[in-house]
């Protein structure tokens, strides 16, 4: 699997991975800038426009971090991601920070809950096949924001930009969130103490593990660290298989109990198992990159198809492992000792820091596109590292002071990635083809809409109140 995501990274490609850590396009139209322009970088740095024919700031508005695929066709002709290429794309982008909760929320939902989760994926993968239509519908959509736009003008593209900016942030606060859980088990033993800052061991050691990371958000060209939108599939894969062998020779002994299933807790899992399958707005750019649009369906089928079958697996498997001991990430509850859960955590702690470079791209982007055309390399380099910096520092400060990952993982799959990946599709797709829709599909779409609103609000308000009640239990003891 890793060789053929590789291949399908090289630069005629788009590569993609997980929503919550995905690196798209954005390397690949960097490198190509460089590589075909830099007779000149000169003039595009200073807003003027390329002589190859390319704009400064890019072709195409980088809202949300997923450079167009007209870029890709302005510099190398057609698309030519096959079939395999692009489920790998899919599944890879797909699979990433979700599964770690997955076991915890079937514990916690019952084994019941596990129809909840295939039928979201099946909500998903619909959604994503009506993404595929409504691109259908006007070749000049390149990306989420531009169907938004197709579909409610300005206001449309304004809201999809927005939630994909709060699924960054909150993505990048559940990673840091994720990073300093299990950082204190990478380095088991370690004590760390500065008389002069209150904090504790595994606080300092998530402080500098961010400030390791901090650098990466001041480089210009992401192209040289285009590297980590591989190391993270590898590592997220790397989670999944060392789960099994635990379960295989860990020692450990499947067949705890499972409850059938718990209803008032449903509405916290929802929020859980919607994350997992979060990715729509990197699904433009997989079907701009097929040389065959028209097997975009079958892509999206066979993708959900494979990471259905891998969380169901891995939240059965670690559910029926640690019962109601299962913590809310898979590999805290994982055995110390055994030599899988020590790769299982150094994937885990890893993953995060491979994800605040390629995730802050976006802002760094839309930045120095609104930065006066007059201000010279240096000074922009300091303001897109300076601002970069203060937010990775602000994401840092609410994860360390809101330690409780499934709470916000819960909370932003029910209040943003519900919208993303199931709310807003339908509407837009209503929206554009509308009059050319048959009843029953404009019945299913309605019906989906309904489902997500009754998704997000029971979900928001039952994760908002755990994590409240969390917060003022901490603060009394």
């Amino acid at each position: 699997m890793a060789s053929g995501w590789w291949c399908c990274a090289k630069p005629k490609q788009v590569a993609s991975e997980s929503v919550h850590g995905a690196q798209l396009a954005l390397q690949r139209l960097t490198a190509t800038t460089s590589r075909r322009c830099a007779a000149c970088a000169d003039d595009v740095e200073a807003g003027k426009p390329c002589k190859c024919g390319a704009q400064a700031g890019g072709q195409e508005d980088l809202t949300g971090g997923r450079a167009a695929a007209a870029v890709e066709e302005h510099h190398h002709g057609k698309p030519t991601s096959s079939f395999a290429h692009s489920v790998i794309n899919m599944v890879g982008m797909l699979i990433g920070l979700g599964q770690l909760s997955t076991p915890y929320a079937l514990e916690n939902g019952g084994w019941a809950s596990v129809f909840l989760l295939v039928g979201l994926g099946v909500m998903c993968a619909y959604t994503a096949h009506i993404i595929g239509k409504c691109l259908d519908d006007d070749p000049s959509s390149k990306t989420y924001q531009d169907i938004g736009e197709q579909a409610f003008g300005a206001k449309g593209r304004l809201v999809a930009s927005a939630f994909i900016y709060l699924e960054i942030f909150f993505a990048l606060v559940s990673y840091t969130i994720s990073l300093s859980d299990n950082l204190p088990l990478v380095f088991a033993g370690v004590h760390l103490h500065l008389p002069w800052i209150h904090l504790t061991t595994t606080q300092l050691l998530t402080v500098i593990a961010v400030l390791v990371a901090l650098p990466s958000l001041w480089l210009r060209d992401l192209s040289t660290i285009s590297f980590l939108s591989f190391a993270g599939i590898v590592m997220s894969m790397l989670i999944f298989v060392t789960v099994v062998c635990v379960a295989v020779f860990g020692g450990v002994g499947v067949g705890k109990h499972i409850p059938v299933i718990q209803l008032e807790r449903i509405p916290a899992v929802s929020g859980l198992y919607m994350f997992s399958y979060a990715g729509h707005i990197v699904f433009p750019n997989i079907y701009k990159a097929m040389k065959d649009p028209s097997a975009f369906t079958k892509v999206s089928v066979t993708s959900f198809a494979v990471i259905i079958a891998l969380y169901t697996a891995l939240a059965f498997v670690g559910a029926s492992l640690f019962g109601p001991a299962v913590s809310s990430q898979i590999t805290l509850s994982m055995p110390p000792h055994h030599a899988a859960t020590k790769i299982a955590l150094w994937a885990t702690v890893l993953t995060p820091v491979t994800k605040y470079a390629l995730e802050f791209a976006p802002f760094a982007i839309q930045l120095e596109h609104h930065l006066p055309a007059a201000m010279g390399r240096r000074a922009r380099m300091l303001v897109r590292g300076g601002v970069g910096s203060s937010a990775l520092l602000l994401i840092l400060a609410l994860a360390l002071s809101v330690p409780y990952f499934q709470y916000v993982l819960s909370l932003t799959g029910s209040l943003v990635s519900v919208a993303i990946s199931v709310i807003f599709p339908c509407a837009f797709y209503l929206k554009i083809r509308w009059g050319r829709v048959s009843r029953p599909a404009v019945a299913l779409n309605a019906a989906m809409i309904a489902a997500g609103v009754v998704l997000a609000v029971v979900g928001t308000a039952s994760s908002a109140k755990s994590l409240v009640q969390s917060i003022q239990r901490d603060h009394a003891a």
